[in-house]
């Protein structure tokens, strides 16, 4: 069983010869390193989408090195709730897949084995992913066009990743919980301060999502001290404020060898509203 469904047809996709295929014979290649291409472009002369290869080689990088592991352990904690032996769990908008990788492994660790989906828009992206485990279910996707079944999915893990209330709202299973993760104002201050000459505060997400209850949010404010310049670049440059600075202010990174900033996260917990399938 792949855990997906067609792209195109929306019926079931199994394994067959190196590939996954549906009933109606649609066909789609698995990648050597482990991951299957879904994603339907509307535009087929595009060589690229989502973050490059730069971004997520710098995410990579960056995170292996354990400066957000106050957010993984607490993520990983907030999800051991909710599962079960046997649910699926599916994050949208992976990325290189360090909090996926992460979970399942903490998950594993507690004596719970999950399903464990995940879904990006970016090859480069999911090239690293797969290498971090066989046990993760990857598939190239767009986090507005699911390539999962109705109500299939127990938890649903959204973690600084695009909001698609509708499509979270129809792959989520009758009382599925979403665990979304995002940015709080003062996330990286410091570093911005150092780059900009007036840099602002990140926006504050509204809690309310239509079809969702609210259930609990916790807060991680920590200082972590960035030790070398390779990973104070790194973080910039896995954020989406590299390609929106100027070359300017990017210079201002190379004359930083060490540096101290907040890291502040908002982890928010949704039990799914009964009857509904989207919104």
């Amino acid at each position: 069983m792949s855990s997906f469904i067609c792209p195109v047809c929306g019926k079931e996709l199994k394994p067959n010869n190196g590939n996954l295929s549906c009933e109606n014979r649609h066909s789609f290649d698995i990648a050597k390193s482990g991951y299957v291409n879904l994603l339907l472009s509307q535009q087929p002369k595009a060589k690229h989408h989502g973050d490059d290869r730069l971004m997520v080689r710098s995410r990579r990088d960056f995170l292996d090195k354990g400066y957000y592991a106050p957010l993984l352990k607490s993520l990983a904690e907030t999800v051991k709730k909710y599962a079960k032996n046997g649910c699926v769990i599916l994050d949208a908008g992976c990325g290189e897949c360090w909090y996926t990788a992460g979970i399942y492994d903490y998950l594993k660790k507690s004596e719970t084995e999950p399903q464990m989906l995940g879904v990006d828009i970016s090859k480069d992206a999911l090239a690293l992913g797969a290498k971090r485990g066989r046990e993760l279910k990857l598939a190239v996707a767009s986090v507005f066009n699911l390539p999962v079944g109705d109500e299939a999915c127990d938890i649903l893990l959204s973690v600084f990743a695009p909001y698609s209330g509708k499509e979270f709202g129809r792959v989520l299973a009758k009382d599925g919980v979403l665990i979304r993760v995002v940015p709080l104002e003062k996330h990286l201050w410091r570093l911005k301060e150092a780059v900009y000459d007036a840099p602002y505060e990140n926006p504050a997400e509204s809690s309310d999502l239509d079809g969702f209850r609210l259930l609990c949010k916790h807060e991680i404010r920590e200082t972590i001290h960035i030790s070398s310049n390779e990973d104070i670049v790194n973080v910039f440059t896995m954020t989406p404020y590299y390609y929106k600075t100027s070359a300017k202010d990017q210079k201002k990174l190379q004359n930083l060898t060490e540096i101290d900033t907040e890291i502040e996260f908002g982890i928010l917990i949704y039990r799914k509203q009964s009857g509904e399938k989207g919104v």
